[in-house]
């Protein structure tokens, strides 16, 4: 049931692992070790079929590949999906994540771990009993924690760069931004567009959780199908990926695309409607890099608080010259930003 995608992939390795106890498919996606270990977050999901997820797999860990090659990390990219029946809770989820440790553990070290969606930091903690190879453990477990504040820093850093390229200021004075999912990473870069000054726009399909952030910043509410038509500066994909396609980005009504979410285009052709809709898009695996920036170079590169935090402002630098090579060869932002990795691969091989 697999065979057609992995013919179509062009990645180095897949493990596949079906765990009868919890009915449980594990998928491990190595995309490529080219410039060190593959690492990507561990997604757990209900899917309509296993050939979904495992698709979720291919695309995000070679995704991984970009942004840590982007981001100038030693890393490489990989992905693992969890494709559950329903999201298991207590002992339930324990166990199935103590099995699944051993499958990252039985690859050892080609594959490094961190949360995704519906994993945390606590999980990592568990995978960490059985796995060396974890990132994003708690503080207590020897961890740096959440990479979520991070990753809407650099989100904040991509936004500001766009804004310079788009409008001459990096000021978001009076700007208003739409922030679409207000979970852990979209929650944090709301109160950090709000104290640059901007106007925040919200939506989340937690209709209460929204309704909340727009009181604490002061801003205003849409609901989720109304998102993609309202008028703003910035709209930032911060939820679920597949979000900009040749419909939705017709109906955009911004000037600007920056958000954390993974894997925004619905299709690779999509990254070619903006310049047709003069819409400056950032893409999603440089602006979002923030995390995998924070656990590589405190974890695994053992810098300090400053040295993260230097490698998350550079974002803003790449964000400038991937918007510069586009310019000059009149290519999209997208194809840019794979010029700056196909580079940064090849210096490596050779």
């Amino acid at each position: 049931m697999f065979d057609e995608l992995l013919r179509a992939w062009d990645g180095e390795e897949v493990v596949v692992r079906y765990d009868a106890p919890s009915g449980t498919w594990m998928f491990v996606c190595v995309h490529s070790t080219a410039l060190g270990p593959a690492a990507g977050g561990t997604r757990m999901k209900t899917y309509a079929h296993p050939r979904d997820a495992l698709a979720d797999g291919l695309r995000l860990s070679s995704s991984m590949t970009r942004k840590n090659a982007v981001a100038g990390l030693p890393l490489g990219g990989g992905k693992a999906v969890l494709s559950v029946p329903e999201i298991p809770h207590d002992e339930a989820r324990r166990s199935l994540l103590l099995r699944y440790a051993d499958v990252v553990e039985s690859l050892h070290g080609t594959y490094w771990t961190a949360c995704d969606m519906n994993t945390s930091p606590a999980d990592m903690d568990v995978l960490g009993e059985r796995c060396s190879s974890v990132f994003g453990k708690t503080e207590a477990h020897g961890g740096s924690g959440t990479s979520a504040p991070a990753t809407a820093d650099g989100v904040f850093v991509g936004i500001r760069a766009s804004a310079k390229h788009a409008f001459g200021t990096e000021d978001l004075s009076g700007r208003t931004v739409l922030v679409q999912g207000v979970g852990a990473v979209g929650s944090i870069l709301a109160r950090l567009v709000t104290d640059a000054g901007a106007r925040v726009i919200v939506t989340d399909v937690d209709e209460i959780r929204a309704k909340e952030l727009a009181v604490e910043v002061d801003g205003d509410v849409v609901a989720p199908d109304d998102a993609i038509a309202t008028e703003c500066d910035v709209f930032s994909p911060n939820a679920t990926g597949g979000v900009l396609s040749a419909g939705s980005i017709l109906r955009l009504r911004c000037r600007i695309v920056a958000g954390a979410a993974n894997n925004q285009l619905a299709e690779p052709e999509d990254a070619e409607r903006f310049t047709e809709c003069d819409i400056l898009y950032a893409p999603d695996y440089v602006v979002n890099a923030g995390g995998i920036i924070h656990l590589a170079s405190l974890e695994m590169l053992g810098e300090t608080v400053e040295k993260r935090d230097a490698r998350i402002a550079a974002i803003g630098e790449t964000v400038t010259e991937v918007f510069r090579i586009a310019d000059a060869e009149n290519m999209s932002t997208e194809r840019a930003a794979d010029r700056i990795v196909q580079q940064r691969l090849a210096e490596s091989a050779g």
